[in-house]
């Protein structure tokens, strides 16, 4: 055996028998016993047949009660300090992505100047009008924006932050990807556009 096990470099395998257990209502389990206890497994599957109405009664219960839970079993504990820290349990539902989502649903608004919503925009109205969806409230302007939160880096940016451009005198919506949301100018309408890096004045994270 050991000259075997060496030659082969495989250890030999052991074999196995396993004996079927019906549970109805439930399903067919595999039990890992061999042929001596054929005559036992065989009393067992003949039991829970004999009281097969039963079984299937309570299994309908269980079942029954498991779909009920289910959807409360998917929710996350409202424990303090606990969902903050689950990774992703804010994903999608913070102020900034709110914020963005509504601003995406302008695209295509003209550029006015001056306005602020909800069917015209210009650079600040739209990031102010946008925020305000989330619950929250900016300045109007797109200098007195540009104090809002917290600085961000670059390379640290997240869809909603607000990109400070033109010398403050520009406010857009990073939106991912090297990409920002705006509405531009005259003559224009919110649209997506390149973020260049060098056009950064600052950026700001309003929460």
């Amino acid at each position: 055996m050991g000259a075997v096990a060496s030659a082969t470099g495989a250890m030999p395998a052991v074999s196995a028998m396993a004996q079927t257990i019906n549970v109805p209502g439930v399903g067919d389990f595999d039990v890992p016993v061999d042929s001596s206890f054929t005559q036992q497994v065989k009393a067992v599957n003949q039991a829970l047949a004999d009281h097969a109405d039963l079984i299937k009664d309570h299994a309908d219960q269980i079942k029954s009660a498991q779909k009920a839970l289910a959807p409360q079993s998917l929710q996350q504990p409202n424990i303090p300090g606990l969902t903050a820290a689950l990774p992703g349990a804010n994903e999608n539902h913070g102020p900034q992505n709110i914020a963005l989502t509504a601003a995406k649903s302008k695209i295509g608004s003209d550029y006015v100047w001056g306005a602020s919503g909800p069917q015209n925009f210009d650079c600040s109205g739209l990031v102010q009008w946008a925020y305000k969806q989330a619950g929250v409230s900016l300045p109007r302007t797109s200098f007195e924006q540009s104090h809002v939160g917290k600085p961000v880096a670059f390379q640290d940016l997240q869809p909603g932050d607000l990109v400070i451009q033109e010398g403050g005198g520009h406010v857009a919506m990073y939106a991912g990807d090297g990409k920002i949301l705006q509405a531009p100018q005259s003559g224009e309408t919110v649209s997506y556009a390149h973020l260049d890096p060098n056009s950064i004045v600052t950026a700001r994270r309003v929460a």
